[in-house]
């Protein structure tokens, strides 16, 4: 339980950090972070991408599904100076009763886990007022490893590229062959479910009414520089411009965007 801990702890830190020195400067580009400011992360865990937003006084909301997650984010905050102004929430986003509009809303490796994403961008819209911004970051589902399967504890599988394009009966296979747990090959194939590539964001963006104020593609994830020291490296504009390459060599892609 120790030891599960401080997993949790270490990949708190990692958060926090990428989200400080990357996601807070990007999303500044369009609106300054102040104190003055109320911020929503939809699919929050223990909060460290709150971190760093809570450092500067601004009024925090977290919203996760899980309960254990949840309870360690409010443990890991106990001696944070502004705790006051940080509420962690186990709720469901689409049963939350809440008329609360939010100047900044975040997404980080989130919008490839939720189901029925058009559904989702729509009910997003709540939650805005005229001036909120949303930052979205998450892997493109043709990228490397836009399967997560590197969750994988076989060495081969955890660091094998593109096998979670496979058909979902071969992809089964392959991780049944290599002794993946049952647990995390339901984890996968959910995954595969609602992976979502640039191309479709994109087009949900557009059918709900969102403009997009800014957009950058990565060749190397800005959560590189924290897990592996690697600096982070925006894709070339010609690689860019054909998607059926950039699509395969996407590691991350962020943007802003806000509601028509």
């Amino acid at each position: 339980m120790q030891e599960r801990h401080k997993n949790k702890w270490q990949y708190f830190n990692e958060q926090s950090k990428t989200t400080k020195k990357h996601v807070l400067p990007y999303i500044e580009q369009e609106i300054k972070i102040t104190s003055d400011l109320n911020v929503l992360e939809i699919g929050c865990g223990e909060g460290g991408n709150l971190k760093p937003f809570l450092d500067l006084g601004c009024t925090c909301t977290g919203v996760d599904l899980s309960k254990g997650k949840i309870e360690n984010g409010k443990n890991f905050f106990q001696q944070h100076p502004f705790k006051n102004k940080l509420t962690l929430i186990c709720q469901d986003i689409y049963k939350w009763d809440n008329n609360e509009k939010y100047d900044i809303i975040f997404l980080r490796d989130v919008i490839e886990h939720i189901p029925d994403q058009m559904f989702f961008m729509g009910v997003l819209k709540k939650f805005l007022h005229e001036k909120s911004v949303v930052f979205f970051g998450f892997p493109p589902w043709q990228n490397p490893f836009g399967g997560h399967q590197q969750v994988c504890k076989s060495p081969v599988l955890s660091k094998l590229p593109w096998y979670h394009l496979l058909p979902e009966f071969l992809y089964k296979s392959v991780l049944k062959l290599f002794g993946e747990s049952r647990n995390t090959i339901e984890g996968l194939i959910d995954i595969k479910k609602t992976g979502i590539s640039i191309d479709r964001f994109e087009r949900i963006l557009k059918k709900q009414d969102y403009k997009i104020l800014q957009k950058t593609i990565y060749l190397v994830n800005p959560n590189y520089d924290v897990k592996f020291n690697l600096k982070p490296r925006i894709q070339s504009s010609f690689i860019s411009s054909i998607p059926w390459i950039r699509n395969f060599l996407s590691t991350a892609v962020y943007y802003v965007v806000t509601k028509i």
